[in-house]
């Protein structure tokens, strides 16, 4: 039974740095013209700061990005909250996603955040032609189903 654990152990663990790796590439991708990329998706986002650039820079709204400054982790927990509270008013779904797990660096709430965000404003609004009109996500999760 220990081998089987390390082995779903270890698969965990490689799907989740592919997953940190590309969606770090697609951050940046959003992120470059900011002069804002990533180095380390776990640790980049935990003050918030980059989390608000790639939020303005997806929806075209003006958030009020604070200076970068000596911050503390009540600073960095303001500037997550306040890109959850955006998130929610965009009506983006964040089931147990809180400001304390992206601070503290949680990899897989952070892994979630971003698919999240990457399902609103990437995939959402894309329509897929063929037989049935579908939506980007309703063709992906059958693709993924088949």
């Amino acid at each position: 039974m220990a081998g089987r654990d390390d082995r779903v152990s270890a698969l965990k663990s490689q799907y989740e740095a592919i997953q940190k790796k590309t969606f770090t590439k697609w951050a940046n991708s959003h992120l470059v013209e900011k002069k804002a990329e990533l180095e380390d998706l776990f640790v980049d986002l935990r003050d918030g700061l980059k989390l608000l650039i790639l939020l303005e820079k997806l929806s075209g709204d003006k958030l009020s990005v604070p200076a970068k400054a000596r911050m503390q982790r009540i600073h960095c927990m303001e500037n997550v909250n306040k890109a959850l509270l955006f998130l929610r008013g965009k009506n983006v779904k964040l089931e147990a996603i809180g400001a304390g797990d992206i601070v503290d660096g949680n990899e897989t709430l952070t892994l979630g955040l971003i698919w999240t965000i990457i399902l609103r404003f990437q995939i959402q609004d894309i329509e897929v032609e063929g037989e049935d009109s579908k939506s980007a996500k309703e063709a992906l999760l059958l693709w993924c189903q088949r």
